[in-house]
């Protein structure tokens, strides 16, 4: 996987395609996917929820550029592979998910294999998580409209950068975004479009 999905395809950040070595990623998915969780492509995870491809994995990790000494917030925990790589990368990870049962489900799998940074949250991500804000890095892993949540822009340290696909009149794209402005689009992509919980709690 490493060399002709990642390597070959121009993922070149050495910390991430350790990372992508590592992680297990026959254990965040269903054990009838099992035997297809490295292939090129994604699969459902329950919820009408996926587990990205790894290449997408691996590409909106990279676009972060963390350090070891930063944190990342995740909005969309789902199987929480996503998360367990962005922990190899960083010191701490907080990853959000709306659907009660699989962050359960992911949290229970981190334990077990013993990533121990990543605190795993219910709840509605589009908001964030100001209590543990700034974030050096911030992947939002479903398709917001135009821009991503203001919310999340906010909890941006001074330095950070921003990954999430956006939909526009051309599209829908992986885009990097940076505080205080700029932004960079990447590459054509498809999620599940990002929910955002009218209200409070």
């Amino acid at each position: 996987m490493v060399e002709r999905q990642l390597r070959r395809r121009g993922i070149s950040d050495e910390r991430v395609l350790r990372a992508m070595e590592e992680v297990p990623r026959e254990r965040f998915v269903p054990p009838e996917e099992r035997k297809r969780a490295y292939r090129d492509g994604a699969l459902r995870i329950g919820e009408g929820q996926t587990i990205s491809q790894p290449w997408i994995v691996a590409s909106m990790t990279a676009l972060l550029e963390l350090g070891p000494n930063d944190r990342a917030l995740e909005v969309g925990t789902g199987s929480g592979y996503a998360a367990a790589v962005l922990s190899r990368c960083c010191r701490e990870v907080v990853t959000i998910e709306r659907h009660a049962s699989l962050a359960e489900e992911a949290a229970g799998v981190l334990r077990e294999l013993g990533y121990d940074n990543v605190e795993v949250r219910t709840g509605d991500g589009s908001r964030g998580a100001p209590d543990r804000a700034p974030f050096d890095g911030i992947s939002v892993t479903a398709t917001a409209e135009r821009e991503p949540p203001a919310a999340l822009v906010d909890q941006l340290a001074p330095h950070g950068r921003l990954v999430c696909p956006v939909r526009t009149a051309g599209g829908e794209r992986l885009t990097r975004f940076h505080a205080g402005g700029g932004k960079e689009s990447m590459v054509s992509v498809r999620f599940v479009p990002l929910v955002e919980d009218p209200g409070g709690d």
